[in-house]
């Protein structure tokens, strides 16, 4: 109740905002068209979710939406390719020199995912992993077994590492988290966020990463069946904390939520447009921030605060 509350509250603040968008995007069911959206993985469902509502209550308005990673995301954009884009990093300034505008819309995390199979499971769920260790493994290649990981040098056998084939801000996120970009990451390149997590699951020596909401059960909460969640080490203590385990989706949205889990991989997520979007993409970008924030926590996101989401509406009326 409270979060219809909020977001009535925002939607009116829009509203005066907005008053100069047009008559059509004022013009509830009368509106029509097709709202083309193309990009990040990470907001894919969201998105989705979003797109089913507002076509629900405007029935004259079509969708056509399609993940692809958040660098073809940008491009589409950039190149009018698409309406909308999807990006799950933040805005580079070369691309905001290109016309870019984004708008903050929600917030997930990047978590660290191995096999249901790993033989160390029950000795990473215990300790963790610093992100130093994780430098030694996807950055510098130092670190090249489990037995380097778990501190056990009799262990030998090796890290399996996988890691995003296509421009994406998960990888993107992950690498600014252990200090570098996409392309310093080492590791079999697979193709999205689906596929990271296939390989991961069918290989009991891997190691990847994956979107909030790739590697949860959207119904029960729990990593996805043949998935763990590898609690991060932040304070470096060498013991998973409870602020450092993510067994559940609530878990690691409240890790999120409460800044125990680290920025990045935690990160917003953004709608992009090349210039001020069109009248009808312009009404459905309003609509995210007003009315569609109530959707976020049920699709297991992170909710944005009303301060920011009022910046982020003055930017369809600057």
């Amino acid at each position: 109740m409270k979060t219809k509350l909020l977001a009535c509250c925002i939607y009116i603040f829009a509203a005066g905002l907005l008053a100069g968008c047009g008559t059509s995007a004022q013009s509830g069911n009368q509106l029509q068209g097709t709202v083309t959206i193309s990009g990040a993985w990470a907001l894919y469902p969201m998105v989705v979710k979003w797109g089913e509502v507002f076509q629900a209550e405007n029935p004259g308005v079509q969708f056509d939406i399609s993940a692809g990673g958040a660098g073809k995301g940008m491009a589409d954009a950039l190149s009018g390719a698409v309406d909308i884009g999807m990006v799950s990093r933040q805005i580079y300034p070369e691309e905001v020199d290109q016309g870019a505008l984004g708008f903050s819309v929600t917030k997930d995390a990047v978590f660290l995912t191995i096999s249901a199979q790993n033989p160390y499971w029950d000795e990473l769920l215990g300790q963790g992993i610093t992100p130093e260790t994780l430098v030694g493994i996807y950055i510098t290649g130092e670190i090249t077994t489990w037995g380097e990981v778990v501190g056990r040098p009799e262990v030998i056998e090796p890290i399996h590492i996988y890691t995003r084939s296509d421009a994406c801000g998960a990888a993107a996120t992950w690498a600014e988290f252990l200090g570098g970009v996409q392309e310093d990451l080492l590791g079999i390149g697979v193709y999205g966020d689906p596929g990271v997590l296939e390989a991961v699951i069918k290989d009991p020596l891997s190691m990847g990463y994956n979107n909030l909401n790739y590697v949860y059960d959207f119904t029960t909460g729990l990593p996805v069946e043949g998935a763990k969640v590898v609690p991060l080490d932040i304070n470096r203590n060498w013991s998973a904390d409870p602020g450092e385990v993510y067994e559940t989706k609530e878990a690691a949205v409240a890790a999120v939520n409460q800044g125990d889990y680290p920025s990045p991989p935690a990160r917003d997520l953004y709608l992009v447009t090349q210039g001020q979007p069109g009248e009808l993409a312009a009404t459905f970008i309003k609509w995210v921030l007003t009315e569609g924030q109530q959707y976020v926590p049920e699709m297991g996101y992170v909710s944005l605060s009303l301060d920011l989401l009022a910046q982020e509406l003055v930017k369809l009326n600057p």
